[in-house]
Formats: C-alpha cells, structure tokens, sequence
C-alpha cells in the first residue's frame, strides 16, 4: 500500500516455492554458494517495517563469499576491527563516555579525550585562519521562525527536537549552524568587493535520534560540525571550491588520512535553480577537481541535494576502510530563502551570492572515532594525550620527577608521572597498555646525571638523554619515528639498555 502505483515492483524467485518482493538480484541455485564460503553471524531483534508499535520479529545476519579465502578475509578484518572499536578504547583509554543518567547519544570528554579534541580543534582553527577563514560563534538555541525560513523545519522536522516555550514563542535547539550564518550576511549590506567571504565555525548542532540507531561517537544526538560557509559570485566559484579541497586535503594529511574516494553528485529531478546556475556549479566542482588532479572520481547522477551539487570525499584509515567525513555542497536555496544579496561593480544591481557549505570532519566525536579506530588508540606523538610519563623507581625519585615535570609542562609537553607504587616491570607494562609514546626511568643515577632512560613504545630502548634534549626532540617530532636514538648506557650491548636490567640494579 506504500508503494506509489506508477512505481515498479520487482519480485525475485528461485523455482515456484521461493519468491522474494525484493530489488535482488539472487541467485539462480543457493548450491551456487560454497559452505566455507558461507557464515550465519548473529541474529536480532526488528520491528516489522522499522515501526517500533509493530511486532517484533527475529533478523538473521549472515555473509557470503566467492571463495573461502575472502570469508577468511573478512573474518580477520572484522577481528581488527573489533579490537579497534572505539567505544572499547574510548573506556580503556579514559577518553569519553556516554552517561545513561545524562540520556544516550550525548558525550562527556574525559580529561585525556579533552587534550586530544583540543589539539584537532588547535590544529582546524589554524589552518582555517591561515586559508583566509574568519571564526564565528553563535547561539545553540533559535526562534522557530528562523527554522521555518530556513525550511529545517518542513524538511528535517523529524530529526529535529521538540520545541520549547519561552515567553509565548517557541524555540529551537538548533540541528544546523547555516542558518545563523545566513543572518549574519544580512546584518549589513554586501558589495562585490566584500566577496569571497569565508566563515568557520565549530558549531555544537542537536539533532534527534532514536535510541536504537546511537552508536558511539558514530551516531550522536549533540555534535559538533566542523562548518564553515563561503559566500561567492559564480566567477569565483571554482576557486573557492580549489580552496577548499587544499584545505582538505592540508588538514587531513595532518592526522594520516592520505587517501581518498571522491564522488560528484549531480542534479536532482527535483531542484531549485535556473538550468544556467546548476550548469556553471556543476563545471566549477568538475573543474576545481580536475585542476587539483583528483580526476579518478565516481559521479551520482542525479544524487544532489535539490538545492545544488557536491563532492563527498571518502577517507581510508589504517585497516582500508572508508569513512565519509568532508563535503563540499553548493547551495541555491538558503540565500533566495534568507534574500541574500551583494551589489554589483556598477552599483545597478543586487545579485544573490553563491553559498559553499563545507565541512572537513563532518563532525569532531565522528572524526574522533575514526581516528581512534584507524589508530587504534595509539596516537601519534604530537597527538597523544600523554607524551611522556616518568617512571620513578624510588620514592626519592618523586621529587624529581616533579622538577621534571613542571619543566616539561612549561615547554609545552604532555607528562604524567607514575604514582611508583608498582615495580618498573609493571609500571612499563602499564605505560604500554595505556598506549603511553614514551616513558622514562627514573633512580638515583638519573637523579645524579640529570639524564632520563628513554623507552619508546613502538622502538624499544632509545637511550639516556639529558632532560632539555629529550624536550626538545619531542617538541620537534610529529611521531615516534622522528625522535633519535641516544647514547646507550652500556655500548657493548649492542641490544640497548635492558629497562629489566634497570630494575635489577635501581633494587
């Protein structure tokens, strides 16, 4: 009965006992798929038709493979993933959490997730400023008439949040930031010459989701969205598009990310805009991607919003998968909406600007899931939450570490210091499933020579240091590989120095 009559329905069977109402396709004979290529994963729970008033029925999971070498594969992949999940890290690690008192979907960012979101959120205001960007604030909560402006609330009401009563209007908690940015252009008349203007924002967005889809930092009910909004004439439209991917592809690399699946959505049946602009929007992403050289792209046609096309890009973490994360959308609606204009060079006309919606992240907890994930809560140096932790072996040690510590803290560096309660062994071991970059001993011979036995999670022994050099070869390295070796203790052990060893004579 849901299925509009002009619209065709295609049924799938195999013999005359099995017919599925399916868009398929199956195949012809299930003795087409191999045994040790088939596996039942797991079963649950599912409202017939996702209706949670209806009743529930039982869904089976289950893949299936040419070969059984691609299950094998499939198997370890999901095996590595597991082990990567963030929601277990994010416990493990001490990062966030979601706290069932508070409602689901909403994060609380522990004090080691804080030191890391700050440092991406350092990291994208940076480079924003530096690529010509202004950074804007604005509130968390709107009159609904500005959602009804915008069309939020005709189209999106679903994924929006009741409203609320204040003094006998309502109000809404605000599931997008390109509203306020619309209002922000019309505070003040506009020139040609004002043009491009490119606003930032790290705007926390709410938006409602059932309890069954919240996921992680995956799928929230409050996030923040990496936004920004660049207001342009069609001339310089391909440019700014140029922009954005360098920026793009500027911040990304920072974090690891390096590869990347591209796709170009192209216009609706259902759109607003002359044929003319959605023509000269469409060239000016062709165009920008062709002149970055991203050419190898996947076209969706007819999978742009009715408002205007995009380029979605796709990253790739450490285990091969992809995550959509940054979208470039040009938008024809807001500014007729909003009645956004600019004057012209002869001063005779209003013009409407065009409005570039972009995002990098997409948002900051998504993005910090995938890069916990792709890490696996191993963190390069510059990002890790903790860069160093000191690991006294006596308690006249403590005092020592201290000094050290409130130097490192000084100069910029992560430290923590172990509370030295257990033996070195453990201290390491503990260092080491706490994903910590380096540690360093610290006994009565390194309170003599002021240097520090430098062990680095993912190299073994580096040697001893002096304090200020071991300072600033972290404050100059981006990862573990870039820090050197010292001077070993001992020479003659062409192995390093031995922390077991350490404990031996610091006893």
């Amino acid at each position: 009965q849901s299925i509009p009559k002009d619209e065709d329905i295609t049924i799938y069977h195999i013999g005359d006992e099995w017919w599925d109402l399916c868009a398929g396709p199956h195949v012809e004979s299930t003795g087409q798929i191999k045994a040790k290529a088939l596996d039942l994963s797991s079963v649950s729970a599912a409202y017939w038709r996702g209706d949670e008033s209806r009743q529930a029925l039982q869904r089976i999971y289950g893949t299936a493979w040419k070969e059984a070498w691609q299950l094998k594969e499939h198997k370890r992949r999901l095996e590595e993933a597991k082990k990567r999940d963030h929601r277990t890290l994010g416990k493990k690690l001490d990062l966030f959490s979601i706290q069932d008192d508070a409602g689901g979907g909403l994060v609380f960012w522990h004090p080691k997730g804080s030191k890391v979101r700050g440092l991406i959120e350092d990291t994208w205001k940076e480079a924003h400023i530096k690529a010509g960007y202004e950074l804007l604030y604005t509130p968390h909560v709107a009159n609904l008439n500005l959602w009804k402006t915008s069309g939020h609330y005709d189209f999106y009401r679903d994924g929006m949040f009741d409203q609320m009563d204040v003094e006998d209007e309502q109000y809404q908690l605000k599931p997008m930031n390109c509203p306020f940015h619309c209002l922000m252009y019309k505070d003040k008349l506009h020139s040609y010459r004002d043009l491009p203007i490119r606003w930032a924002e790290l705007g926390t967005v709410y938006r409602y989701e059932r309890s069954g889809t919240l996921h992680g930092l995956f799928r929230v009910r409050g996030f923040t969205q990496d936004d920004a909004h660049i207001f342009c004439t069609s001339d310089q439209l391909e440019n700014e598009i140029i922009g954005v991917l360098d920026l793009t592809q500027n911040i990304l690399s920072q974090f690891g990310f390096n590869k990347y699946d591209i796709m170009l959505s192209t216009r609706p049946e259902k759109s607003v805009g002359s044929d003319q602009i959605w023509e000269d929007a469409t060239n000016a992403l062709v165009g920008a991607l062709h002149r970055k050289g991203w050419d190898d792209y996947t076209i969706d046609q007819g999978g742009g919003s009715f408002y205007g096309p995009k380029i979605d890009i796709k990253i790739r973490d450490a285990i091969g998968r992809k995550w959509q994360c940054s979208t470039i959308q040009c938008d024809f609606n807001l500014p007729e909406r909003f009645d956004l204009t600019y004057v012209d060079a002869d001063q005779s006309r209003e013009l409407r600007p065009i409005m570039l919606h972009r995002a990098i992240f997409g948002s900051i907890e998504r993005f910090f899931g995938i890069l916990t994930e792709s890490t696996a809560g191993d963190f390069p140096l510059w990002l890790a939450p903790t860069q160093l932790r000191l690991l006294p072996v006596t308690d006249a040690a403590q005092h020592f570490c201290q000094k050290v510590a409130a130097r490192a803290l000084d100069v910029g560096i992560r430290v923590e210091i172990d509370p030295g309660k257990e033996r070195l062994a453990k201290q390491i071991r503990n260092g080491w499933d706490q994903r910590i970059p380096l540690m360093a001993v610290v006994g009565e011979r390194e309170m003599q020579s002021g240097e520090l036995a430098v062990r680095a999670r993912a190299r073994g022994e580096l040697g001893s240091v002096p304090v200020d050099d071991l300072f600033t070869a972290i404050l100059q390295a981006r990862s573990i590989d870039d820090i050197p070796t010292f001077r070993l203790d001992h020479e003659e052990n062409e192995g390093g120095v031995d922390f077991q060893q350490q404990q031996q004579q610091h006893e």
